[in-house]
Order: C-alpha cells, then sequence, then structure tokens
C-alpha cells in the first residue's frame, strides 16, 4: 500500500507540511491545503485546549468553501500531530476532539499508543508515525499505524541519524505501509528524490517556516534565509531528545553552541527547554540542513507553484539523463 486513494486524489503533490511547534496554526495549515498538499499542525499549539476544537472546526470549514467555490482544484487533507508522551496532559482530550470531528490524519510523535490508532481507525482516520530507526519503526507498525515518518539525518527538530537510502530501504523491506521521508528538504528537486528513493510521501517543515502564513518571528524567517547547513547544530539539551537547531539562535541565548552539555533526561519537557532557562522553539530556532537553499519568505501558494515546477525540471533532467544514456549505449554497440 502506498497513499490511500481518498488521500492521493486530492493532492498536487505528494508533499506533507510537516507539524511545526508554535509556528504551525489554522492559516499555515490552510494555505497548504489549498494548495494542494496536506498541511499540519501539534495539537498543542492550540492553547487553552478548548482553542483546538475551533481551530478543526475553521480549517474544515474554510477547505469545504474553497472547494466547493474551486471544484476543479485539488484540496488536500489536514492532520493533527499528538505527542504521545507522558508529559503532555492533553493527549486524551485531544484525541477525543479529532475524532469527534473525524480528523483525516493523526501524525503520532515519540509514542504511538494502542488507543490513538484505535480511535482514528474508527472513523476511518489514518495514523502517520515518526521514527528514528528500524527497532522505532517496528513498535510502531506492531500497533497498527497506516504510515511511518523516517525522520533521517539532517532533518528539523527532533531528528535522526540515519541516512535516507539506508532507512527508507531497510524499512520498505518488511513494512508495506506509506513510506514518508523527513530530512533536509527544502526545493522540488528534494521531493523527486525522496520518490526515487522509495517514499510515498516527501515531509517537509523548515521550508514552510519562511512563508507568509507561517506563526514565526520575522528574525526567524530571516535567519532560514541568511544560513545555511553549517550554522545547524544537533543536541539533545533543550528537550531531552536530540534535534536540530539553528546556531545563531543558540548564541543569541547566551550559549555556546560548539560547547553545549548533554541534557539531564530526567527534565525532558518537550513545550520548552527543561534543561535550559531558554525555551526550544521560542528562542532556541529548530531548522533542517537543507536551509542553503531557501532565499525568501513567500506566501504558501506561491512556494508550491514553485516546488511542483522544481520537481517536474528534476524528474525531466532525470529522464532525460537515462534516454541519453540509453541511446549512447546503443550507437556504441552498434
Amino acid at each position: 500500500m502506498a497513499i490511500p486513494a481518498h488521500i492521493r486524489d486530492n493532492l498536487r503533490m505528494p508533499v506533507i507540511g510537516s507539524p511545526l511547534f508554535i509556528v504551525s496554526g489554522p492559516e499555515l495549515v490552510i494555505a497548504q491545503c489549498k494548495a494542494g498538499i496536506i498541511g499540519s499542525f501539534p495539537a498543542l499549539n492550540a492553547r487553552p485546549a478548548e482553542v483546538l476544537e475551533e481551530w478543526i472546526v475553521r480549517i474544515k470549514t474554510e477547505l469545504a468553501e474553497y472547494q466547493a467555490a474551486n471544484p476543479d482544484k485539488k484540496v488536500a487533507p489536514f492532520a493533527v500531530n499528538q505527542i504521545c508522551h507522558s508529559s503532555n496532559d492533553r493527549l486524551e482530550h485531544d484525541m477525543e476532539i479529532c475524532k469527534k470531528h473525524e480528523v483525516p490524519i493523526i501524525i503520532t510523535s515519540l509514542r504511538p499508543p494502542a488507543f490513538v490508532v484505535e480511535a482514528a481507525h474508527s472513523y476511518g482516520g489514518v495514523v502517520y508515525h515518526d521514527v528514528i530507526n528500524v527497532k522505532h519503526a517496528k513498535k510502531a507498525a506492531e500497533q497498527g499505524v497506516d504510515g511511518l515518518i523516517l525522520v533521517c539525518a539532517g532533518a528539523g527538530g527532533h531528528a535522526g541519524t540515519l541516512s535516507p537510502f539506508a532507512l527508507v530501504r531497510e524499512v520498505k523491506e518488511w513494512f508495506d505501509g506509506t513510506v514518508i521521508l523527513s530530512g533536509a528538504m527544502s526545493d522540488g528537486a528534494s521531493i523527486a528524490g525522496a520518490l526515487a528513493m522509495g517514499a510515498d510521501f516527501a515531509y517537509m517543515g523548515t521550508r514552510f517556516i519562511a512563508t507568509q502564513e507561517a506563526n514565526a518571528d520575522p528574525a526567524y524567517k530571516e535567519s532560514l534565509i541568511k544560513h545555511a547547513a553549517e550554522d545547524i547544530v544537533y543536541s539533545n539539551l533543550f528537550t531531552g531528545v536530540h534535534g536540530n537547531y539553528l546556531a545563531p539562535s543558540i548564541v543569541d541565548a547566551g550559549m555556546d553552541p560548539n560547547n553545549l552539555p548533554e541534557a539531564d533526561k530526567s527534565k525532558m519537557n518537550f513545550g520548552s527547554g527543561g534543561n535550559t532557562k531558554s525555551k526550544a522553539w521560542k528562542d532556541i530556532w529548530g531548522s533542517g540542513q537543507g536551509i542553503g537553499t531557501i532565499e525568501d519568505a513567500p506566501a504558501v501558494g506561491e512556494l508550491i507553484d514553485r516546488l511542483e515546477e522544481q520537481f517536474r525540471d528534476a524528474v525531466n533532467d532525470f529522464n532525460g539523463r537515462l534516454i541519453g544514456d540509453a541511446a549512447a549505449t546503443k550507437a556504441a554497440a552498434e
């Protein structure tokens, strides 16, 4: 199974805009879905808890109205991210709201509890779980998730260290669900590369921080435009889980990005910096390694147009090379 038909048929491109803590709100998600890619947000971004229902109703309403006014457009479904960790005391409440409003896609992080899968499947929803290695992938698959998000080296925020060439191929040896690839993708050629490796979706987050609809500090967006892969630091100090962050934001918080201590895992906190006075995501900015290609902060619709053009150029270039190589081989044989 690749992408389920009811999702695939409403996509312009096989891309999921990953959930971004603080940054992803209704404006960004709606813009992504209208442009034909799956938009998502962390449930914990809706604060207080009662706001989650308001956001979901708004997203569903605006997308339905847009689809009705534009019947020929591909309007993608949306996803809500649930942090499945003991520090999240909202999980059961938030899943009840998602079940009530039949959120099409649930993205789970850290642990994939069976009740989330059961709740989503009860109304026909699907669950995609993010993992950084095969061990975690197999545990998630055992609990019935529909897809695995392979968070590879270079991904923004919480990320693993494995090459996508290794992890994608190993997972596809035994998993027949949807495979989603995350890690340093910021342009259309990267999307084409993800599909060439065998992924069904590209999972892109950092690139959407630098857009008009993103709820991010203008300085954050500008920093993504100014910097490149060499400015990314991998550390577990800020939440207790390893992730990639912009070094300049660490410097601004009064720390040396080249000399960060290991985290005290007993103080893990995914909404703030449990091991520092600086708050993760608010003061310490997450970023993937693919920022070297980010040159501006356009509207989401304009960005998707650009990604699609880059994607087609990359595919055409690849096909041209194959045809050229085949022709050269034939000529040599003759």
